[in-house]
């Protein structure tokens, strides 16, 4: 009796956390959707709500690794369970002292006289293993298990970094885990008791007579069970929906036409397109898919658009980082060979959006991670020139760290720009940018010192001289903080995560405990 009060609870437990982690797939899978197509208009209705459930959609792949994590943890307790369950259903089959376990094991497997058994392993001589791949559900399960093994080691961020191809083809092997899941319980291996047997006899009052249930004289009859119908499929229904949805809007948008319009190398092999697409519409900080059919047909990479909204074109700057984008490169700078054909998925929205939200903000961006905010420097240029009274921002800090001189080169024009038109409309304090280049040695530290009075910087020809080393971020944002005691600032950050570490804490710290004065929120791009 004890057991069977024990057993029930057991699955009541199981069954609860077993719907929650559907919940959260649901969610998860919602969110995904919402990344990869309508991401933007989400934030956008989010827009009357406060700045906290607005960033949240900032941490949707935060979000989907913590799922990833419960369906893993939820997977080896699932399979823990099943090995200690099989073990016991072996032991029972191998009884031989009448026990109630070895007669409920003896029940027949026979479709014909109903098929009321209840252990899956029929004969004494059937191994587990034989059970587990020729029956749907364990064979199901190993494949399920073996596909959630391959995708956890390929996501993590070595593989992601070096081997990109190897991550991307083996995180599709979710279609295999999905469709197992869907019928993983067809096999029916999950089995109850029958309402009809239940109603003839009580399940707790007929254990304690079972060597008497062949007995005529016996009100409790042999029991008979039936497998569970499968519930998984009405949990992943939703999601699958919306991804297949999600797959064919893509795919349709995928085939509009690009027009390549103009194609520029910069150094440190950076490439430059700007490209056209009827219909195109975009906001500041977001960023596209792209894909190239005579690299491969599968492959997508996440892109900013470095080009402003109120530009009749939109652009990306494409660094080599990688066996896929160097092969890129290396078709568009073939003279003699007829251009790329490109495929542009997109636009999508990213944290940057919220940029003109904020009083005051503070744009970090390291080496290539400066895209984003090329975006919003050239925004904030063609509202200045069509004198936009409805900008909010009153002032921007702009910091750009690079490893290399060449670097600063992909965007000096704009910055060369903003100075002019700061200066002729007398804004030459809106913003204030520093760069600064930690890949230095002693030639061009002297270089630079020898000519540290001239009215530009000898290294980018802009006035603002450029700093060697990283920023000390403690006293940046203790300066911040002073120069604007009641504001809200807002930081963005496009680079690596020990500086995003940085940064927050710098965040935390210098926010004040007063709502009313100075607070700061840190916001990072995800890709």
């Amino acid at each position: 009796m004890g057991n069977c009060v024990v057993n029930h609870w057991f699955s009541v437990l199981f069954l609860a956390v077993w719907l929650g982690l559907n919940v959260f797939l649901f969610v998860d899978a919602f969110l995904k959707y919402e990344k990869a197509d309508r991401y933007y208009y989400t934030r956008k209705i989010l827009g009357f709500c406060s700045r906290t459930l607005r960033k949240q959609l900032d941490h949707n792949l935060t979000f989907h690794k913590l799922v990833a994590y419960m369906i893993c943890l939820h997977t080896a307790i699932h399979i823990i369970a099943h090995l200690f369950n099989f073990d016991r259903y072996s032991r029972s089959r191998q009884a031989t002292d009448g026990s109630l376990a070895s007669i409920l094991s003896s029940l027949s497997h026979d479709e014909k006289k109903g098929g009321s058994w209840l252990n899956p392993i029929q004969f004494r001589n059937t191994t587990v293993e034989y059970v587990t791949f020729t029956s749907i559900a364990g064979l199901t399960g190993v494949i399920m298990t073996i596909a959630l093994i391959l995708m956890v080691t390929s996501a993590t961020e070595f593989i992601r970094r070096s081997y990109f191809e190897v991550f991307w083809y083996t995180h599709h092997l979710f279609i295999f885990y999905v469709l197992g899941l869907g019928i993983h319980g067809i096999g029916g291996i999950v089995r109850g008791q029958t309402e009809e047997s239940i109603n003839e006899g009580h399940p707790h009052q007929c254990a304690e007579y079972f060597e008497m249930w062949d007995d005529h004289d016996c009100h409790c009859r042999r029991p008979e069970f039936e497998g569970q119908p499968p519930e998984s499929w009405k949990w992943i229904l939703a999601p699958v929906i919306l991804y297949i949805c999600e797959r064919i809007l893509r795919f349709y948008r995928s085939q509009q036409k690009v027009v390549i319009t103009k194609v520029v190398m910069h150094p440190s092999k950076v490439l430059e397109l700007q490209m056209n697409k009827r219909g195109f519409s975009m906001e500041v900080g977001q960023y596209i898919f792209v894909n190239c059919p005579s690299i491969s047909l599968l492959e997508w990479h996440p892109f900013t658009l470095t080009s402003a909204p109120e530009e009749d074109f939109f652009s990306i700057h494409i660094r080599a980082a990688g066996d896929w984008t160097e092969n890129l490169i290396r078709a568009f700078e073939q003279q003699y060979s007829p251009i790329p054909r490109i495929e542009v998925d997109g636009p999508f929205g990213t944290a940057s959006e919220d940029v003109f939200q904020y009083e005051v903000a503070v744009l970090v961006g390291a080496g290539i991670g400066v895209t984003p905010f090329a975006s919003i420097l050239k925004s904030i240029w063609y509202k200045f020139q069509c004198a936009d009274h409805n900008l909010k921002t009153k002032k921007i800090y702009f910091y750009w760290i690079c490893r290399e001189t060449g670097d600063f080169s992909w965007f000096n024009d704009l910055l060369t720009s903003l100075e002019q038109e700061m200066e002729k409309l007398g804004k030459v304090g809106f913003l204030n940018y520093h760069l600064f280049l930690t890949g230095w040695d002693s030639n061009i530290v002297g270089h630079a010192a020898l000519n540290f009075d001239k009215a530009t910087d000898i290294l980018t020809g802009l006035k603002q001289k450029t700093s060697f080393g990283r920023p000390m971020w403690d006293n940046e944002f203790s300066t911040i903080a002073t120069s604007h005691p009641k504001s809200v600032v807002g930081v963005f950050l496009c680079g690596p995560r020990t500086l995003a570490k940085s940064l927050r804490k710098c965040c935390h710290r210098y926010s004040s405990l007063d709502p009313r004065k100075v607070q700061f929120y840190f916001n990072k791009e995800n890709f």
